[in-house]
């Protein structure tokens, strides 16, 4: 067999090309395939933060900010630590994009507050002159979509084996269990709850009002998300 394949070129190559090919992925899949499991730390939405990443996608954050802080110390130096693949497990779809108009959020949670948030998505160049990013003063208005949100976490729970009500290992070695209720009227509930606790450290008296009576601004909605990415 090999005294044929020396006399046919093409056929040698071919076999090379296939040998090489076969190693290359018993060599690659295998770390791929760790590479791409959740981080330890890393732990699904909630029902508010989940909603708030509806309210991101909505108005196109991520036409100006991307998620992806790549491998290099210009990147690192300014955002934090480059990301992981396995942060993402949860992410559907994923907002990595490629354009930065505004700054990368992949670790926005670490450096910015509720009421940092707070007053810069009410008027943007008070906080950062000379941004010429507009202000989104509709959010402090509208409705956050629980609803929406609820039925997500149910689909990817369900369908992809997002880990609601388990254990999820931790950097500290303890475990976390982000809770996913087992009806609609008690996701409604875990939200208000958790919008609770975002407004205590905002200013807007319309916002705070609002949460008393049982309504979620989405403003509120996407300061959860913003300050869960860590």
């Amino acid at each position: 067999m090999f005294h044929w394949l020396e006399k046919n070129p093409f056929a040698f190559a071919l076999a090379v090309f296939v040998t090489i090919a076969f190693a290359g992925l018993i060599e690659i899949i295998p770390n791929f395939a760790a590479s791409s499991r959740p981080v330890i730390g890393t732990t699904p939405y909630t029902t508010l933060e989940l909603a708030g990443r509806h309210v991101y996608i909505k108005n196109s954050c991520n036409a100006c900010h991307s998620q992806l802080i790549r491998p290099f110390k210009s990147e690192t130096d300014r955002y934090g630590d480059y990301s992981l693949s396995g942060e993402y497990a949860y992410d559907r779809p994923f907002l990595w994009g490629s354009k930065r108009t505004g700054p990368d959020l992949m670790r926005v949670g670490n450096y910015r507050t509720t009421d940092w948030h707070e007053n810069h998505m009410w008027d943007p160049e008070k906080v950062v002159p000379g941004t010429i990013m507009p202000a989104y003063r509709w959010m402090f208005v509208n409705n956050t979509d629980i609803d929406t949100a609820y039925a997500e976490m149910v689909t990817v729970e369900k369908f992809f084996g997002v880990p609601y009500n388990k254990p999820v290992p931790m950097k500290d070695g303890s475990t976390k269990i982000i809770k996913m209720a087992k009806t609609l009227h008690e996701g409604r509930k875990d939200a208000l709850e958790e919008a609770k606790l975002i407004v205590k450290d905002m200013k807007n008296q319309d916002v705070i009002d609002a949460v008393e009576v049982g309504r979620i601004p989405e403003i509120v909605a996407l300061i959860a998300y913003m300050n869960s990415l860590k």
